[in-house]
């Protein structure tokens, strides 16, 4: 058996989140399928979950596979063949035996994009569609996220996760011609935490909140929004090791 990385996107519109599910429609699931179809019974460890309509462009996996898939190039092929068009994979690489997708990340980036133009049929599943953006208090506000915080008044209920302090390293917003474009860079991210941190900047926006609220919830004073922004325009893009 060899370890290897596998480094991969995919429509997220597609998908029931990537973590296996008893419904098997995830992204886990359809792969291990194919996997199968070729000789590999391992199980995919993937970097991360994502929900429902939340994409990939640089979603990490790792796995064993058998001794006689050596060439790398020809698995690459052979898996391209039998994954659906939905999921593509960008690299494969050997690793060695104490590299895990989840447990080896060092940071994890994302990025959430807004058309300033109204979806149409053909992108629906991939922006979100928001008009009332005051560029520079959002530039302002997403500052006061940088840094280590108790993000549980950022997350959504039910992850129960071992700790909810996080360290975020790096935040960036900018225009692209129609489009508002969020980076998010980060040790890790709890459950639907950067799309409640995007809802929490659009409505600043939109002046339904305050850099001052946004600071109290931060700091667990009080909690003034748990509300989502749409899962379709976020997209995990980069996992760093």
């Amino acid at each position: 058996m060899q370890n290897i990385k596998i480094v991969f996107s995919y429509d997220g519109s597609r998908y029931n989140g990537s973590q296996t599910q008893p419904n098997k429609n995830t992204v886990q699931d359809i792969f291990e399928e194919s996997l199968k179809r070729i000789g590999i019974e391992s199980k995919l460890i993937l970097s991360g979950r994502t929900d429902k309509n939340v994409h990939a462009t640089g979603q990490v996996a790792s796995l064993q596979i058998p001794s006689f898939w050596q060439d790398l190039k020809k698995l690459k092929n052979t898996l391209i063949l039998q994954l659906p068009n939905s999921i593509q994979i960008k690299n494969i690489k050997k690793v060695n035996k104490d590299f895990h997708a989840r447990f080896s990340a060092k940071k994890r980036s994302y990025r959430y994009i807004i058309s300033s133009k109204p979806i149409t049929a053909f992108n629906d599943n991939y922006l979100y569609h928001f008009t009332k953006i005051d560029e520079k208090i959002i530039k302002k506000a997403i500052k006061e996220f940088i840094g280590i915080y108790d993000f549980e008044n950022f997350s959504k209920n039910g992850s129960d996760p071992v700790s909810t302090i996080r360290e975020i390293y790096d935040i960036k917003f900018y225009k692209y011609k129609d489009f508002y474009i969020f980076k998010f860079k980060a040790n890790s991210f709890l459950r639907s935490q950067i799309r409640m941190m995007v809802s929490f900047l659009l409505k600043i926006s939109q002046g339904k909140l305050t850099i001052e609220d946004l600071k109290n919830q931060l700091q667990k004073k009080e909690l003034k929004s748990w509300t989502l922004a749409p899962a379709n325009g976020l997209y995990l893009s980069k996992i760093s090791y």
